[in-house]
């Protein structure tokens, strides 16, 4: 068997690892050994093909890396709304610790309420309040309408 098929064989074996725990990263590593095959194919040396799936491989770990949400920076309140399924929410505030936050059992928890700073003339007054935007375990809310 030429070398080129092990890259082929290789690959096709990562596909269905891939398939088995769809995380990409094997994905990833099967279109790498698919590169390797080719150089093989086009025939270049063992160190060529070894280069070009390293080069794939890593190429496509780094654009799967920049590709997580988790690691662009962006608070989880700026992620996908399907996400953040309590932004729009109401919550009713009974009374107000200080004149812009406060504490409120939401869904069986307590959370910190804060007032949206974004609505700098909202007033601290009693009533329902929809919920802007999550900001780790506080509520960041603004004056239901």
């Amino acid at each position: 068997m030429q070398v080129h098929h092990w890259w082929w064989i290789l690959a096709l074996a990562l596909s269905v690892g891939e398939m088995l725990t769809a995380t990409f990263y094997l994905l990833v590593l099967a279109a790498g050994a698919a590169a390797g095959g080719l150089v093989a194919w086009f025939g270049g040396s063992v160190t060529l093909q070894v280069l070009a799936t390293a080069v794939v491989a890593f190429g496509g770990w780094v654009w799967l890396w920049r590709r997580n949400p988790s690691r662009s920076g962006k608070s989880a309140s700026e992620g996908d709304r399907n996400m953040q399924l309590d932004v729009g929410e109401r919550i009713r505030v009974e009374r107000w610790i200080d004149g812009r936050s406060t504490r409120v059992l939401y869904r069986g928890a307590q959370w910190s309420v804060e007032l949206d700073p974004l609505e700098p003339d909202a007033s601290a007054t009693e009533g329902f309040f929809i919920i802007a935007r999550i900001d780790g375990s506080r509520l960041i809310v603004r004056r239901a309408a």
